[in-house]
């Protein structure tokens, strides 16, 4: 079901003329709800709403929750919770149709025609926004949280209407008699939902979302935190009231006309103090605040005055979202001070319009305009909320895909941010998270920006990408001409925008580097055949072995995923015998080393496991040691380990290697290249083992400085000389300093 809880029963689905069953008392009646939305708009839609209720309650026909209510009782709340935020009748008929397709037989094209198209648009993309899975299916919940995105970033109503059925599942989640479930859905709404909702500024139904949710998955955390909030309440409650009084005496005092009223931080929102900050419950300023509403917005700064003159302020404590109001449309001015009883007391300022959008945010400019009533877009945009903006970072994220975890990470990551607010040299303000840097600032202006960011000026100075920056900086940013990951941007970046586009430049670049590699092990795999790759049509070879494109051929030859000889044998099926032969040995498995070890003499079923301290390989001289209870350890005469072993309890094999390993394994040495800093190096390289008829099976690069660094090859090989072959071969190279096989 798309709400997420389940049915007790489904019944087949009823025509839409059939009487639908009358629903119980303590549900919305049909009047009941459209007097509601009649109450904001006066000129609502009234039949379509009455159409969609009795469709709705049609089409779930005898259709059960959990809790045993009638089934079109839960659309019939959504609509009902989306009055409260007093949305258009569109919205309304959205939330009573919102399941009808998935749960249903109605279809799109039978909601258009008898609602409209702008209902059938809201009501299939709800639909598409299948039940998330946060624990068990990380994939599926990247997949549709970018559905989601996606779908809400083109009409922000989409997000209202599955919010409103989220708030009512939440709600009802008692019912669900799965505790597993339970929890699932409780930490999906914490971790997307709720967030989501904020980052709209709809603050009444994210403390609503969360409370509900945290008490079922944190629920002796909620338990822990109620109690001491019990004690606080007890110590404090009277002070409280007594500070409350005096604030209105001071400004009574000075003639402001105010109304005070003091309120309870949140047990989730404490727990997320908590966590972020590291801190003891004691040390949280503002655990009771005290909100002052006034006339207007002059009228707050000399509220400020007032309060900073009776009492003194705390340092770094002052926040002015009225001057730079946040993404989400927030504006108050915030400010912490040591109040009366010499408390830390946290004060909240602002309008009573102020006020309306901090609670409902995006709803709150839901009016009527020009006669008509709508979303005020340019109402809005004047408090500095733009709906569509306010998701901009998350479906630049949900557009670059990536990979499910990655794009899970940076979308949540985006979701929680405590904000800082920097300046670009023309004045723009950008509203950044607590702790962002440069990096995160170039991305915030463009993205262009950000890909072509490689250093920046603070306040006139140059300083590093790592530096964080701070309320008012003045950021300029240094720019290449090439977009190109900046080295080290893991540890740069504090926004998953940020770190999702770099993730992207990465891809690309780390994609060019096979493509660069995969072509030149191509290359000399057709040359060792007689062919020249310039001369060779790779395009059937490509569609052979599955490959959209010769590009993707050589990527996949690149990062290994592909043998350079079976693109050979696609491109010229008469070789594939010629290149199976030569290709007949097979790599050799540790845990059967019996196969390609002998002598001793090794006792009959006696384990044996080669030592990772020197790695033998065929050809190599090898031994035999054996603690007693233990597997006999096969190690090179040579292996600097070997010193270490004493002992009258230790057995010693003289050991040899069997025909098998000799004549039909594969085995893996490691190379270690110390090679100039220099283009083509790598391709080059890996040209010599392709020629010397080595397999690069992983390739990683180590102690990079500006002149030199070291590459670490992989590489499969039938024997020891084999091995000694490919490092004389490529120490014979300009660009090679040195080049060693690695023990181990």
């Amino acid at each position: 079901m798309g709400s997420g809880d389940g049915l007790a029963v489904a019944a087949a689905p009823a025509e839409v003329s059939a009487a639908p069953p009358p629903p119980r008392a303590r549900f919305l009646r049909q009047f009941e709800l459209v007097e509601r939305v009649r109450q904001y708009d006066k000129n609502a839609d009234e039949a379509l709403i009455n159409r969609a209720y009795v469709y709705a309650t049609a089409k779930h026909g005898a259709q059960k929750r959990l809790s045993g209510d009638p089934y079109y009782a839960h659309p019939i709340e959504v609509a009902g919770i989306l009055t409260e935020y007093r949305l258009d009748s569109a919205t309304i008929v959205a939330g009573l149709l919102h399941d009808t397709i998935e749960d249903t037989d109605a279809t799109r094209a039978e909601i258009v025609r008898l609602f409209g198209d702008s209902v059938g648009d809201l009501v299939e993309g709800v639909t598409k926004l299948s039940q998330l899975e946060v624990v068990r299916e990380p994939n599926k919940q990247a997949a549709n949280l970018q559905k989601f995105i996606l779908a809400m970033s083109r009409d922000v109503r989409v997000l209202l209407v599955k919010l409103a059925d989220r708030l009512h599942n939440m709600r009802t989640l008692h019912h669900v008699p799965d505790a597993q479930k339970r929890n699932r859905i409780a930490l999906e709404t914490l971790e997307i939902y709720a967030p989501l909702a904020r980052r709209i500024g709809m603050e009444k139904m994210a403390r609503e979302l969360e409370g509900l949710a945290f008490h079922e998955a944190f629920g002796e955390m909620e338990a822990a935190i109620l109690r001491r909030l019990k004690s606080l309440r007890a110590d404090q409650g009277a002070n409280v009231a007594l500070i409350t009084q005096r604030i209105v005496d001071v400004f009574e005092h000075s003639d402001i006309d105010a109304r005070v009223f003091g309120r309870e931080k949140q047990p989730y929102s404490i727990y997320r103090k908590l966590q972020r900050k590291s801190v003891q419950f004691s040390d949280i300023a503002d655990i009771y605040a005290f909100r002052v509403i006034v006339p207007t917005a002059a009228d707050c700064y000399r509220a400020l005055g007032v309060v900073h003159q009776e009492w003194r302020a705390m340092p770094d404590s002052f926040e002015d979202y009225i001057s730079n109001p946040k993404p989400n449309g927030y504006r108050s001015i915030h400010t912490i001070v040591i109040g009366p009883g010499n408390v830390r007391v946290e004060i909240q300022i602002r309008t009573e319009e102020m006020d309306h959008v901090a609670e409902f945010g995006v709803a709150a400019h839901w009016r009527y305009k020009n006669e008509a009533y709508g979303f005020d877009a340019a109402g809005a945009a004047s408090t500095g909320l733009d709906p569509r903006e306010a998701v901009q970072s998350l479906l630049e994220i949900a557009e670059h895909g990536g990979d499910p975890e990655d794009f899970l990470e940076h979308a949540k990551l985006e979701m929680y941010q405590d904000h800082v607010f920097a300046f670009t040299p023309k004045g723009a303000l950008i509203a950044l998270p607590q702790g962002a840097t440069p990096l995160d600032f170039a991305y915030a202006v463009h993205s262009n920006v950000g890909d072509t960011c490689v250093g920046a000026r603070i306040n006139g100075e140059e300083q590093p990408l790592r530096t964080p920056l701070r309320n008012g900086d003045v950021v300029e940013i240094i720019r290449a001409e090439r977009a190109a990951p900046v080295p080290g941007w893991e540890g740069l970046t504090k926004t998953g925008r940020a770190k999702s586009h770099q993730r992207r430049l990465e891809r690309i670049a780390r994609r060019g580097e096979f493509l660069k590699l995969g072509r030149e092990l191509v290359s000399h795999a057709l040359h060792r055949y007689g062919h020249d790759i310039a001369e060779t049509s790779l395009d059937e070879a490509a569609a052979r072995l599955g490959h959209d494109s010769v590009e993707d051929v050589f990527v996949a030859v690149g990062e290994n995923s592909l043998r350079a000889s079976a693109v050979a044998a696609a491109a010229f099926p008469g070789l594939a015998d010629r290149i199976r032969s030569d290709e007949e040995r097979t790599p050799m498995e540790a845990r059967k080393a019996r196969l390609y070890v002998t002598g001793g003499p090794l006792t009959p079923g006696a384990a044996l496991q080669f030592g990772t301290c020197c790695s033998p390989i065929p050809g190599d001289r090898i031994v035999g040691v054996q603690a007693p209870g233990q597997a006999v350890e096969i190690h090179t005469i040579d292996c600097g380990r070997l010193a270490a072993f004493e002992g009258d309890d230790l057995q010693w094999f003289d050991l040899s290697w069997t025909e098998t390993a000799l004549e039909h394994a594969l085995a893996v040495g490691r190379i270690c290249a110390t090679v100039e800093n220099g283009r083509g190096v790598l391709a080059h390289l890996c040209g010599i083992i392709a020629e010397n008829e080595g397999n690069i099976l992983n390739i990683r690069t180590d102690k990079r400085t500006n002149d030199f660094f070291d590459l670490i090859f992989d590489v499969e090989v039938a024997d020891a000389r084999h091995l000694t072959n490919i490092l004389a071969a490529m120490r014979t190279s300009k660009s090679v300093r040195d080049a060693e096989r690695v023990r181990g």
